[in-house]
C-alpha cells in the first residue's frame, strides 16, 4: 500500500510517499481501507517534533473508511461496515489499524469525507462546549480562528446552545466565514488589538470563556478578555506552545481559570465515544451542524497540506484522499 512516512523529525518536507507493507489486523483491530484521512495540527506537532514519535512513523490519527477485514475478538463490526475514528494511527495511508473499540459506525446520510472531517475536530468542539465549559443561554465565548475547522465547529455549537461568539480572523474571506457560521461580532486580530476589542464588545466587561486553539500569539490576549472568575480553555498550539505561567497572572487578570484538556481524556469510555459521537452524526443528518471541507489533497501531496495549514492558508477541514 502507499503511505506517508516519517523517518525525521522537521518541516513538512520530511513528510515522504512511500510504499509500506500492507497490515493484517490483531486482536481488536479493524484492518480500514482508508477513503479520508483528517489532516490536524497535532499531525505537524508530532512531525516536527514537538510531540515526541518513535521514528519512523505513519503520520494521521482520523479518518474513515471501509472495514476490509476483522481481527479476532471482535464484535460489533464486519467488512464491509463504513467506520470513522479520531485515534487511529497511521491514517496517512491507504489502509490502517483501527482499535474495534475507537471506531464508530458512520449512518445512512452521511458520506465519507464528511464523516472523516467530523471526528477529531468535532469530538474536540463537543466536549469544549458540554463538559469544559458548558456554554449556557446568553454567556459570551472568545473563539480564535473562527475561520478555521475547529472554529466553524465551535461557533455553530456554542450558538446552538444559545451563546454568543465573538470570533478572531485575519482576512475578510474568513470573516464571511465565521458570520455564516453564526458569529455575532468579528475580530480582524491583525488589525486591532483582540483585548481592546472584546473590551468595547462587551461594554468592559468580558467573556465569559475564551477557547484557544493558537496558543502563543493570543494567549496574553486570551487572558485579557476574561471577565472575573472566567475560564480560559486551551486547547491546542498553532502558533507554538505556551511558555511557562506564574499562576499570580491568573489572580491579577481577575481570579480567572485555566485549564488545557485534551480529547482522550474526554473518550475515557465506549458509551461517552458513542455520545459525542452520536450527536455529531446526528446534528449533521437534520443539517443542524454543518461540516466545511475547506481543501482536500492527494496522499502524495501531503506536504502541501501541511504548508497550507501551517501557514493559515486553510478554512474548515482539511482532508488528504488516498
Amino acid at each position: 500500500m502507499r503511505a506517508i512516512r516519517v523517518t525525521a523529525n522537521g518541516g513538512p518536507e520530511v513528510l515522504e510517499e512511500t510504499e509500506a507493507k500492507a497490515p493484517e489486523p490483531g486482536s481488536g483491530q479493524l484492518l480500514v481501507r482508508v477513503a479520508a484521512a483528517g489532516v490536524n495540527f497535532i499531525d505537524t506537532y508530532q512531525r516536527s517534533g514537538i510531540y515526541s514519535m518513535q521514528l519512523p512513523f505513519i503520520p494521521g490519527s482520523e479518518g474513515a473508511g471501509e472495514v476490509i477485514a476483522v481481527g479476532p475478538d471482535v464484535t460489533g463490526h464486519s467488512v464491509g461496515d463504513r467506520v470513522a475514528w479520531a485515534s487511529a494511527p497511521g491514517s496517512y495511508a491507504e489502509q490502517v489499524l483501527v482499535p474495534a473499540g475507537q471506531a464508530v459506525a458512520v449512518p445512512d446520510g452521511v458520506d465519507q469525507r464528511t464523516a472523516a472531517a467530523a471526528m477529531l475536530q468535532g469530538l474536540t468542539a463537543h466536549y469544549l462546549v458540554t463538559s469544559t465549559y458548558p456554554i449556557r443561554t446568553g454567556e459570551t465565548a472568545l473563539v480564535h480562528a473562527a475561520a478555521g475547522g475547529m472554529g466553524l465547529l465551535l461557533t455553530q455549537l456554542i450558538k446552538s446552545r444559545g451563546g454568543n461568539v465573538l470570533g478572531t480572523v485575519s482576512t475578510g474571506e474568513k470573516e464571511k466565514l465565521a458570520r455564516q457560521a453564526g458569529a455575532d461580532e468579528i475580530i480582524r486580530y491583525t488589525e486591532a488589538d483582540i483585548a481592546a476589542e472584546v473590551d468595547d464588545l462587551t461594554d468592559g466587561r468580558g467573556v465569559d470563556v475564551v477557547y484557544d486553539g493558537v496558543g502563543k500569539s493570543t494567549f496574553d490576549a486570551s487572558l485579557a478578555s476574561l471577565r472575573p472568575r472566567g475560564m480560559l480553555v486551551l486547547f491546542g498550539a498553532a502558533s507554538g506552545p505556551v511558555p511557562p505561567l506564574d499562576p499570580q497572572k491568573l489572580n491579577s487578570a481577575g481570579s480567572v481559570f485555566l485549564t488545557r484538556p485534551s480529547l482522550g481524556h474526554h473518550l475515557l469510555t465506549r458509551k461517552e465515544l458513542e455520545w459525542r459521537a452520536g450527536d455529531l452524526f446526528s446534528w449533521i443528518g437534520s443539517g443542524a451542524l454543518t461540516i466545511r471541507i475547506g481543501a482536500t489533497y492527494s496522499l502524495g501531496e501531503a506536504r502541501s497540506a501541511h504548508e497550507d495549514l501551517e501557514g493559515r492558508r486553510t478554512t474548515g477541514k482539511v482532508l488528504l484522499i488516498p
